[in-house]
C-alpha cells in the first residue's frame, strides 16, 4: 500500500510538474501581447533591419509565424538583435521566447545547453568567399591564408577541421558581428572569410563591389539552420515545431498565402485539418483551430518565405536546391497534420 502511495504521489508531481509546463511560455506571451524573439545583428535574407527598422528574413518571418499561430496577429513580435555569443545565453536567461537566428543544430547543442531545435528552416553548408584578384580556384589552394571568422560559432571548428585535414595551415581574423567580418575582408585584414553558404551570399552584397567576390565551390560541413527554444516547455516546443511544419505542409498541398480562403471549401481532407475547417488539431497545441489558417495567410507557406527572402525573388537569387520539398528532390517534408 506505501509503495502505490508513493507511485500515486509521483504521478500527482508528473501531471504537476506537466501542467506547469503547459502553463509556461505561451501564456507569458499572451499576456505580454507579443513573442520575443531572438534574431541576427543584421544578414540580409534571413533577419535583417531596413532604415525604419523594419525586419525581414526567413528567420525574421518564422518569428512572424509563431505570433499569428498565437496570438493571431504576425506583427506582434518584438525583435531583439543578438550576436553569436550572446545568442544561447539570450534564450536560456528567458530574455527571448525563441531564438530564430541562422543557428546550426548540433549534438552539443542540443544536449548540452538546455536548448531544443524544433526543425530546419535552411539547410546549409560552410564555404568560403575570396577576392576575385587573389587567383585561387578551389579551398585547397588556402594554404597559408588569413581567415576571417566570427566568433562563437560552428565555422570555427569546421575551419580547424578542414584545414588539419588537408594538412594546411591558416592564420584566423575573429570578429564578434557578421558585419564585423565582411569589413575586415573588405579592408584587406584578410584573404578569405568563412561562414554558411548562404551567409556568404548576404554578406556579399553588402561589399561596395560584390562582383569584386567569388564563393569557392567546396562546401566543408553540414549546417542545418533553424529555431531553438529552451527545454522544460514542451508546449511551446510542440508550437514553434509545427509552426514551421503548418508551411511546408501548406507547400506541399498547394495552398499559398493568395488562394488559402478559396482552399478552405476544398473537399481534400489534409487541406481541411490544415486550415481549421475540421476542427480539432488546435486544441492539440493549445491553439484556436485557426492557428495554420492564420499562419499562411499572412505569410505564406515554406516556399513563398525561402523566395521572397533568399530565392529568386530576392537580391540573393539562391536556388531552392536540397532546400526544395522532398517530393521534388530535396530535404524540406513535413510530418502529417492529422
Amino acid at each position: 500500500m506505501k509503495k502505490q502511495f508513493v507511485s500515486a504521489v509521483a504521478a500527482l508531481g508528473l501531471l504537476a510538474t506537466s501542467a506547469a509546463s503547459m502553463a509556461g511560455t505561451l501564456d507569458d506571451v499572451k499576456s505580454k501581447g507579443f513573442v520575443q524573439c531572438g534574431v541576427s545583428t543584421g544578414l540580409p535574407g534571413f533577419s535583417n533591419p531596413d532604415d525604419k527598422g523594419n525586419w525581414t528574413g526567413i528567420d525574421v518571418d518564422v518569428c512572424r509565424a509563431v505570433a499569428a499561430a498565437t496570438l493571431g496577429d504576425a506583427s506582434k513580435v518584438k525583435y531583439v538583435p543578438l550576436n553569436a555569443k550572446e545568442r544561447f545565453t539570450a534564450l536560456q536567461s528567458g530574455e527571448v521566447d525563441v531564438l530564430s537566428r541562422n543557428t546550426t543544430w548540433t549534438l552539443t547543442r542540443d544536449g548540452s545547453l538546455g536548448l531544443n531545435f524544433t526543425g530546419v528552416t535552411y539547410y546549409d553548408g560552410q564555404g568560403f568567399m575570396i577576392n576575385k584578384n587573389l587567383g585561387v580556384k578551389s579551398a585547397k589552394d588556402l594554404d597559408g591564408a588569413a581567415v576571417c571568422i566570427q566568433a562563437g560559432t560552428t565555422t570555427e571548428l569546421n575551419l580547424a577541421d578542414y584545414f588539419r585535414q588537408h594538412g594546411m595551415k591558416y592564420q584566423a581574423v575573429v570578429f564578434d558581428t557578421s558585419d564585423q567580418t565582411v569589413k575586415g575582408f573588405e579592408s584587406g585584414r584578410c584573404d578569405v572569410l568563412t561562414s554558411d553558404a548562404s551567409q556568404l551570399y548576404a554578406l556579399r552584397i553588402k561589399l561596395a563591389k560584390p562582383e569584386s567576390a567569388m564563393v569557392l565551390p567546396e562546401i566543408i560541413s553540414k549546417e542545418p539552420l533553424g529555431p531553438v527554444v529552451r527545454q522544460g516547455d514542451d508546449a511551446w516546443f510542440n508550437i514553434v515545431k509545427w509552426t514551421l511544419f503548418a508551411t511546408v505542409a501548406a507547400e506541399e498541398l498547394g495552398v499559398t498565402s493568395k488562394n488559402v480562403d478559396e482552399m478552405k471549401s476544398s473537399t481534400n481532407p489534409n487541406i481541411k485539418r490544415l486550415l481549421g475547417v475540421d476542427a480539432g488539431q488546435g486544441k492539440n497545441l493549445g491553439l484556436p483551430d485557426t492557428w495554420a489558417y492564420n499562419i499562411i495567410k499572412q505569410i505564406g507557406n515554406y516556399g513563398e518565405m525561402f523566395d521572397r527572402n533568399v530565392g529568386k525573388g530576392s537580391a540573393l537569387g539562391i536556388d531552392r536546391g536540397i532546400n526544395a520539398l522532398w517530393t521534388q528532390g530535396g530535404l524540406q517534408y513535413a510530418p502529417p497534420i492529422r
